[in-house]
C-alpha cells in the first residue's frame, strides 16, 4: 500500500487565492478513481526554496492525500502535468511514500 500526497498551491503567482473549485474538482476526481481522499484545507503548509539564480520564492500549499493499493506510477505523472497546467505551475509536488496500515 501506498499514501500519495500532492502539495496544491494555495495562490496563484500574483497573490490571488485560488477559486475554490479548482480543490474541489482534485478531491472528486480523486475520490472517483480511488474511493477516497483526505485534503488538509485548514492550515496550508508554507514551502520556502531558493531558486537557481538565488532568489528565494514562497508559497502556501494544500495537502492532499490518497491511500492506494499499487501505485500507478505512469497515470500519477500524467495527472501531475494536468494539475500543473490546471494551477498553472512549473511544477506541482506528488510524492508517494510505502506504507502499512495498522
Amino acid at each position: 500500500m501506498h499514501l500519495v500526497q500532492l502539495l496544491l498551491p494555495v495562490f496563484d503567482d500574483t497573490g490571488a487565492r485560488f477559486d475554490e473549485r479548482l480543490f474541489t474538482d482534485v478531491r472528486r476526481e480523486l475520490t472517483d478513481r480511488f474511493g477516497g481522499v483526505t485534503a488538509y484545507m485548514r492550515s496550508p503548509a508554507a514551502g520556502v526554496w531558493r531558486r537557481d539564480d538565488g532568489t528565494v520564492d514562497r508559497d502556501e500549499m494544500m495537502m492532499v492525500e490518497v491511500m492506494v493499493k499499487s501505485l500507478e506510477p505512469t497515470w500519477w505523472a500524467a495527472y501531475r502535468t494536468r494539475l500543473e497546467r490546471r494551477f498553472n505551475q512549473d511544477a506541482i509536488v506528488v510524492r508517494a511514500i510505502a506504507m502499512t496500515q495498522l
